[in-house]
């Protein structure tokens, strides 16, 4: 998924998973990002899903970012099986 698509995308997962998502796009060039994003392992950006106390649950580097398995991740979060 290219970089513009992303942004709606992301976006949109508080309409599908409604009061369980909350959904945040940050600005990469802050000093700030730049060390989560370095932190994170990404090179330059990418996504990812916490719990509501920070834990990094889900992450998908740069340019690789996949919605489908984001969906599917975050499903698996909010409803675990077993």
């Amino acid at each position: 998924m290219i970089c513009a698509e992303l942004k709606p995308a992301v976006s949109g997962l508080e309409k599908e998973f409604p009061g369980q998502v909350k959904a945040q796009n940050l600005d990469a060039t802050t000093d700030e990002s730049k060390k989560a994003i370095k932190e994170l392992g990404f090179k330059n950006h990418g996504l990812v899903v916490r719990s509501a106390d920070g834990k990094v649950l889900h992450k998908q580097a740069d340019h690789t970012v996949d919605m489908d398995e984001v969906r599917k991740a975050i499903g698996g979060i909010l409803h675990p099986s077993g």
